[in-house]
């Protein structure tokens, strides 16, 4: 499976971007899929899951309210509505496959998958 998560870009303070993030080579309709982001001398966060069905979605309290992922499984496609955005979610958001467990979790070892990352930077 390869995920390639695309959308990012640069965005003022209490804009939009809209992620997404295709997955080719095998369906993931049944995986529990995530984003999660990293800062320059950070490390990786978690930032939204939703499990295989669409029916959980869970979100860190930091985004919470601001972000929305949602899926499309005719296309095999996972996205990530960011709303409100700030300076603090500059990073590079990384999407993620969970083929195993399918539940939705915010737990990166939990992810089996990886895609390559997108940048997102917000200017105040």
């Amino acid at each position: 499976v390869q995920l390639q998560a695309f959308g990012g870009g640069l965005a003022q303070a209490g804009g939009s971007l809209r992620l997404s993030c295709a997955a080719s080579g095998r369906t993931l309709r049944y995986a529990g899929m995530g984003w999660f982001r990293q800062a320059p001398g950070k490390e990786r966060e978690f930032v939204a899951t939703i499990n295989w069905s669409g029916e959980r979605t869970s979100y860190a309290r930091s985004v919470k309210g601001r972000f929305t992922i949602s899926r499309d499984n005719a296309k095999n496609t996972v996205y990530l509505q960011m709303n409100s955005l700030n300076p603090e979610d500059t990073a590079v958001y990384y999407c993620a496959a969970d083929d195993v467990l399918r539940y939705g979790s915010s737990r990166a070892v939990d992810y089996n998958y990886w895609g390559q990352g997108t940048q997102v930077t917000v200017s105040s």
